[in-house]
């Protein structure tokens, strides 16, 4: 079995980032923000104007400053405040992800840097979106947090976070861990932007636990990406007919590396599982690992990565694994890495477009996925951060 941690000797040094900084106050509204940071935002996926949403979640710096939900069937808390509504969330709290799984698990426990909880109720449906918002206002800032996010019985969630700094902050380092539980029958549908500034280091560690008839579907999109991102969540789907889909659609700039995964295990009958990734580097390395574990009878899984190396200078290394436990499973598995075809922009520029014109939207046209389950709204925001993504200044 893959084994992947950030203990590794060429990692980070975490002396260079301070932890200390001034709390800030509560904020009324999002929109209250200064105009700079609105568009940091946004550019992150999370609206100030809180449209189309059913609760927001705004944390800047240490401090959460805005917590609230609109919708009856969700609740949603500074986690440090749940822990002490729920006699330290025991129920939850390090049951998916191993406290001392690696040197960030360990980090972030004993800083308790807040983070967020939130709750679906049995049968809530929230078709709007809730939003949470992980943002850095200082330069060379450690943040700490743990996120507890629970979708109880036959319930139907989805969330949006977006992680990002203020406009001058250009190194720092976040490290944020996440369990997510769902439940019997229950759909989560999770997607996470990242828009980092040119001297971050990340550190996401993530477990999701699945139980019968369960969905979690999971969109990780980073098309501005930190200088260092390491991150590989992994799915149990515990009880039958469970499923996930995990969609990440990336781009490295030079001087940027970026280890992203997803790993599956099936650990009940007639579980299904898709990785998909999209991996454009104009320069940067992108590590893209993908491990589906059939462990139980009618399993059916599939894996797919798709690479643009644009740069000799970039670096795209596809891990794909396929491990089947019983001889009664599905397995699939599909990676390519190329360059655009010169056909394909010479057709283009026969129609008018210039050059740089028919490979930009080539690449943008590579990056947008169909992905199956995503809300109507979401899918046209990120259909909009993709089309407005500047390929030329990558």
């Amino acid at each position: 079995m893959s084994t992947h941690t950030g203990d590794g000797p060429a990692d980070l040094d975490l002396s260079l980032y301070r932890e200390d900084v001034p709390a800030h106050p509560p904020l009324a509204a999002l929109a209250g923000l200064p105009a700079d940071d609105r568009k940091q935002l946004l550019l992150a996926g999370v609206d100030p104007g809180e449209k189309e949403r059913s609760g927001s979640f705004f944390q800047m710096d240490h401090s959460v400053v805005h917590c609230h939900s609109r919708h009856e069937g969700v609740e949603m808390l500074a986690v440090g405040d749940a822990r002490d509504k729920y006699d330290g969330l025991k129920e939850y709290w390090w049951q998916a992800v191993a406290m001392d799984k690696d040197r960030y698990t360990r980090r972030a426990e004993t800083r308790h840097g807040q983070g967020y909880f939130i709750r679906a109720r049995a049968g809530a449906k929230v078709h709007y979106p809730l939003q949470a918002c992980l943002y850095l206002t200082e330069d060379k800032l450690a943040q700490d947090v743990h996120n507890i996010v629970i979708a109880e019985e036959n319930a139907e969630l989805n969330i949006i976070t977006g992680c990002a700094t203020s406009h001058g902050v250009r190194s720092g380092l976040h490290v944020g861990v996440s369990e997510f539980y769902v439940q019997k029958g229950a759909t989560l549908s999770f997607t996470m932007i990242h828009h980092w500034p040119e001297q971050m280091a990340v550190r996401p560690r993530t477990a999701v636990i699945v139980e019968a008839g369960g969905t979690f579907v999971s969109n990780y999109i980073c098309l501005v990406p930190a200088r260092d991102i390491q991150m590989y969540p992994t799915v149990t789907l515990r009880g039958p007919n469970a499923a996930a889909s995990l969609n990440s659609v990336l781009m490295a700039r030079p001087g940027s590396l970026m280890d992203v995964g997803s790993r599956v295990l099936m650990e009940a009958p007639d579980c299904r599982a898709e990785i998909v990734s999209r991996a454009v580097s104009t320069g940067g390395k992108i590590i893209a690992r993908g491990h589906l574990v059939g462990a139980q009878p009618g399993a059916k899984a599939h894996l797919e990565c798709k690479g643009l190396l644009l740069s000799e200078q970039g670096a795209i290394h596809a891990i794909p694994e396929l491990e089947g436990r019983t001889p009664d499973v599905e397995m699939s598995h599909e990676a390519a890495v190329g360059k655009i075809a010169r056909d394909e922009i010479e057709y283009l520029m026969a129609r008018g477009l210039s050059e740089q014109d028919a490979t930009s939207l080539i690449i943008k046209g590579f990056l947008s996925l169909e992905i199956v389950g995503l809300p109507p709204n979401l899918k046209k925001e990120l259909d909009r951060m993709i089309a407005e993504t500047d390929v030329d200044a990558m």
